[in-house]
């Protein structure tokens, strides 16, 4: 027997002035629905989700929500205006027997009821609405981004607390463990279009790949049919003219059909270079403490970070992670203890506070500062890794249109911006990385992207992170910070979990370079033969075969570019340049074949 919907949408339509949001779009929440909303940033998710909430009226459609259904949307940016604290914000519109569930809400979430609204940071105030919608329980919740600004603890709360309510509930965010863990079905935006599949998220990219694959081998038969119809028309139309003019309106009806066709949308042409090599020993830190009046961030800490190394930070927020982070670059000195700061480094900075983006700017000034005397806006091109390239084109690359070339900042979504200054960071060459959160605000799509990037970058990663499975993909080395003791772990988060409970103690990190991919792989199935394969070796076996298959593709191309006999010849750099690359990808292909065999072995054993 069918349920009654909780909240249906039919035949929406929405546009801004522009192309439109979407189309004829209908949906249906039911009773007791756990559901991942997912897109490419800019598809409408959150639009969509505001349309649930009726708190944007579409063109045209209808909103059906059942009788004395309550519904509640979590506000990206709430106005807090008129409340002098958090407390009183949260506290608002709420029955005063209820409060209990606010105190229990704020507690999990570690927000301060008492913080003066005025001094509130944006994190903070984003809390605030969170810890408000969970105390008001309403029987379906629009969730969009919750993740955002928690630390691994508060986000494990909030993960428990809703995997046991009896509410209805959608969610956007970029936490795929916090997806997988969570959700029954999926709701996928794409060109405008929303489809839905009664599975979690765990089976939303081998379902949208299922997908694009079908659709391709349509496009491939509809042009098939296009050339076929039009080799048709020009050589047998003047003799039949007037019995086929039907047919010459079928060519014409499927040429109209291509040209509706939406193109999908591409990934973001995110490059990183390294620079020259830096030194060695990129950090030593030795015997390093700070506190800040009576809070300790950290004592007696040591710690050696080696060229291309991976290390990842992580701790509660407050723990002293970006505090530490400083003290390692020399940016904060150390009440006691030496840091080393290794030679020849280059480094690039992204901020968690987008600080180096000014809401004022344009994107086009962002990304033409003169780097000498920090004027912005100066000329059309910009030099990316040392190469011209006009800014509309750089823009593109980074999946913005030309028309929001001069928009200012203020104006971007919180994932426009994060790829806005990772396009900044990687038009220039760098040999040391510092991501302070990368992962919010960023599609599925960008951060497989981005983790494929750091894992083939040249150079060093310092990450701090509360996205665990970012961690576990990208981490070699977790240094967890909590109660001023920082600890080092080897591996990634989960890695570093399984290591905690067993009561492991601080890991001697080597003073040689790391270790390829293989030679690691090869050393965690010699430690773990009796205990199979760990979490990371599961995930490397999955991702391995797509990798052999792009270094495969690769060398095929590269193959047929060295075939040219003129090549040498003519255009001799660009000759030496494919002749390194094809031998790396063949290095890289030779050793990923190694330990896609090593892992498979041990997992058939």
């Amino acid at each position: 027997m069918a349920r009654a919907p909780l909240l249906q949408l039919t035949d929406i339509s929405l546009t801004f002035g522009g192309d439109p949001v979407f189309s004829d779009l209908g949906l249906i929440v039911q009773k007791g629905d756990r559901v991942a909303l997912v897109g490419r940033n800019g598809s409408g998710k959150s639009t969509l989700m505001k349309v649930m909430g009726a708190l944007v009226e579409p063109d045209s459609g209808a909103r059906f929500l059942a009788p004395g259904v309550t519904t509640g949307y979590m506000q990206q940016e709430p106005d807090l205006s008129g409340f002098a604290t958090l407390g009183d914000f949260a506290l608002s519109e709420m029955d005063p027997s209820e409060e209990y569930k606010l105190l229990s809400a704020a507690e999990g979430l570690k927000l301060n009821l008492e913080a003066d609204v005025a001094a509130a940071s944006g994190g903070e105030r984003r809390r605030a609405a969170l810890a408000k919608l969970l105390a008001e329980a309403p029987e379906l919740m629009l969730l969009d981004e919750p993740t955002n600004h928690l630390d691994i603890e508060a986000i494990a709360w909030l993960e428990d607390h809703l995997s046991t309510t009896r509410a209805a509930y959608i969610l956007i965010s970029h936490d795929r463990a916090f997806l997988r863990a969570l959700t029954r079905a999926t709701l996928w935006i794409d060109r405008g279009q929303v489809r839905r599949q009664e599975q979690g998220f765990d089976k939303f990219e081998e379902w949208r790949d299922k997908a694009w694959e079908e659709e391709d081998q349509q496009r491939h038969k509809l042009n098939r049919k296009i050339k076929a119809e039009a080799r048709w028309a020009v050589e047998g139309i003047s003799a039949r003219r007037k019995r086929n003019q039907g047919r010459v309106r079928a060519l014409q009806d499927l040429r109209a059909e291509k040209a509706s066709q939406i193109k999908r949308q591409g990934s973001a042409a995110m490059a990183l270079e390294a620079g020259p090599k830096s030194g060695k020993q990129v950090f030593v830190v030795d015997g390093v403490s700070k506190a800040f009046g009576d809070k300790t961030i950290v004592q007696n800490f040591s710690l050696k970070v080696n060229r291309g190394d991976r290390i990842a930070l992580v701790g509660p927020n407050g723990a002293g992670k970006t505090t530490l982070l400083k003290l390692m670059t020399g940016e904060v000195a150390p009440d006691s203890g030496s840091v080393k700061i290794g030679t020849n480094l280059e480094m690039a900075v992204f901020d968690q506070n987008r600080a180096a983006l000014n809401p004022e700017d344009t994107l086009w000034a962002a990304l033409t500062e003169d780097p000498a005397t920090r004027v912005r806006g100066m000329g059309d091109h910009i030099s990316v890794r040392g190469t011209p390239k006009h800014v509309v084109g750089y823009l593109k690359d980074f999946l913005f249109d030309e028309a929001q070339a001069r928009a200012q900042i203020k104006s971007l979504s919180g994932g426009e911006k994060a790829r806005l200054l990772l396009a900044r960071i990687m038009a220039r060459e760098s040999n040391l990385l510092i991501l302070d959160e990368p992962t919010n605000d960023l599609d599925i799509e960008t951060l497989d992207l981005l983790q494929e990037l750091i894992s083939d970058y040249d150079g060093t990663v310092i990450l701090v992170s509360h996205d665990r499975d970012f961690l576990d993909r990208v981490a070699s080395t977790t240094v967890a910070l909590k109660d001023g003791k920082a600890t080092v772990y080897a591996g990634g988060w989960t890695d570093y979990q399984t290591q905690a409970a067993q009561g492991g103690t601080a890991a001697v990190l080597s003073e040689k370079p790391v270790q390829s991919r293989r030679a690691k792989g090869r050393a965690e199935a010699e430690a773990q033969k009796a205990e199979g394969l760990s979490f990371t070796q599961k995930h490397r076996l999955e991702e391995l075969p797509a990798e052999i298959e792009r270094l495969e593709a690769e060398i095929a191309k590269l193959t047929e570019f060295l075939s040219d006999p003129d090549l040498f010849t003519s255009q001799r750099a660009k000759f030496a340049k494919a002749s390194d690359a094809l031998v790396e990808r063949n290095t890289a292909l030779q050793e990923a074949e190694e330990e896609w065999l090593m892992l498979e072995e041990k997992s058939n054993a």
